[in-house]
């Protein structure tokens, strides 16, 4: 039995409740879980390349929700812009600010985490990085930076696919939000 004279109120959480069936029934909402199965791989080679995913995603997500966040900052932004010219002039300035700021960290990716970054800012915006660029710089900008990606063995208007060839790099980036991996 508790003592009424100990009994501190931070020790308790109030819960909402519903009526069911005449009844007084707590009831809480509480957040999906995702269970994903141990991995297993066939062999070494197999582990190490997903060590090497987990490791790039790491580096390059942080990244990618950034993009998210700045892209829909600059999108409330340019709505309150009237004319074309001031978009331009802001748009430049954005890029200019990104340039000082993170240039030197996107110089030292590799191949593989740019194509990773590629993917993740279409997960986190839902849009291609060659849409983004084409809007907000033009169809001559974007069209250059294409060509550019593509020399490089990449392409700007890949699109992340859930279900499909990044069902794994959805799982792990999961796992990182979760802070398991």
């Amino acid at each position: 039995m508790l003592d009424p004279d100990t009994i501190d109120i931070e020790d308790f959480e109030v819960i909402k409740g519903i009526v069911l069936d005449g009844q007084k029934v707590p009831h809480s909402v509480i957040q999906a879980v995702q269970v994903f199965p141990r991995r297993e791989f066939k062999n070494k080679r197999q582990a190490r390349r997903y060590s090497r995913l987990v490791k790039n995603l790491k580096k390059v997500y942080p990244y990618a929700k950034l993009a998210r966040k700045r892209l829909h900052e600059m999108e409330i932004h340019m709505e309150t812009l009237a004319s074309d010219r001031e978009k331009r002039k802001y748009v430049n300035q954005v890029e200019n600010d990104l340039k000082l700021e993170f240039e030197d960290d996107l110089r030292s990716m590799t191949y593989t985490q740019g194509r990773l970054l590629i993917k993740l800012i279409d997960r986190e915006t839902g849009e291609t990085t060659y849409k983004w660029i084409k809007e907000l710089k033009g169809s001559l900008s974007a069209f250059f930076w294409q060509a550019i990606a593509r020399i490089f063995g990449s392409d700007l208007k890949t699109e992340f696919n859930t279900l499909g060839e990044d069902r794994v790099i959805d799982e792990i980036l999961i796992l990182i939000e979760m802070g398991i991996i």
